[in-house]
């Protein structure tokens, strides 16, 4: 979801800035935002990395002194400045094929249990660049386009409009598939020639398969319906265990009855009131029958 870097250069070059110092105060100021704003906590030792990718994001923007950089912050009514804000404190590892054994699951048995007519639908809730979503896609193109069925319906939402940018062209660098193994894959891909050498941009049959929307998760949904699956994975880390609570009940109503919850191997819903019963590692469900 957030952290992901834009793709998109600097109208013109940077400033030079030095090493940022924050005082107390402004670390304060800056982590009350990002717990407010994301629901993201800056906790104590965390000062110098802050700083520094404050720093940098400051350099990037031209800004000579935090002061200055704070008081856009807070001017900027188009929330762009406060996006990239998060995006520099955050870091967010994705890639395709993510947590092999939740792909493995969603084919091996949960498409394979999907026996009604309508097209199920899946919601990948911190989507960021796109990885999650393509892998999605690809898996389920795969399963239920050789089978002459229809396929899934997918929503992939995160919050950075720069990651939502990249994600909606599909277009990746050749090493960032180096790792996916399937050996299928490559006839769903374009090899990129001349100035995109060295790139592969997914089919529009895939690309089509899914809708992109800007979404914060802390904030209230906007109406999207009910789910079979949703994958809410690697986020939840940067989330008060407060926070982390509200998400997962609001995410479990979005489920339908017997519907599925991914969360990532890092994450654990201990201590956390939700109702869904434990199925396998980082995998809930919600108790109910498919209807």
């Amino acid at each position: 979801m957030i952290g992901s870097e834009p793709f998109i250069a600097a109208d013109c070059e940077p400033k030079t800035l030095g090493l940022l110092s924050l005082t107390p105060k402004e670390f304060a100021a800056v982590s009350e935002l990002a717990r407010r704003e994301f629901g993201v906590e800056l906790g104590a030792g965390k000062e110098q990395l802050v700083a520094a990718r404050i720093g940098k994001l400051m350099r990037r923007l031209q800004f000579h002194s935090f002061s200055e950089f704070y008081g856009y912050l807070q001017a900027d009514r188009t929330g762009e400045c406060l996006t990239q804000l998060i995006d520099s404190l955050t870091t967010n590892h994705t890639s395709f094929f993510r947590e092999q054994a939740h792909f493995d699951f969603l084919a091996e048995r949960l498409f394979s249990d999907q026996d009604r007519d309508r097209p199920i639908r899946i919601w990948s809730a911190a989507c960021s660049t796109g990885e999650e979503p393509y892998t999605i896609a690809l898996i389920a193109h795969e399963y239920f386009g050789s089978r002459g069925r229809d396929l899934p319906s997918i929503l992939a939402s995160d919050i950075s409009t720069h990651a939502l940018e990249t994600a909606r062209m599909g277009k990746y660098p050749a090493q960032r598939l180096q790792q996916a193994s399937a050996p299928w894959l490559r006839k769903h891909l374009l090899r990129g020639d001349g100035r995109w050498e060295g790139w592969y941009r997914m089919r529009p049959e895939i690309v089509e398969m899914v809708d992109f929307r800007r979404i914060n998760l802390i904030e209230p949904f906007p109406d999207l319906g009910h789910f079979d699956v949703i994958f809410c994975r690697n986020v939840m880390i940067y989330f008060s265990h407060d926070t982390q609570a509200q998400l997962v009940h609001r995410l479990a109503a979005c489920l339908k009855p017997g519907g599925y919850l991914f969360v990532g191997h890092s994450e654990t819903l201990t201590g956390i009131q939700h109702g869904l019963q434990h199925v396998q590692p980082a995998i809930y469900r919600k108790r109910g029958i498919h209807k």
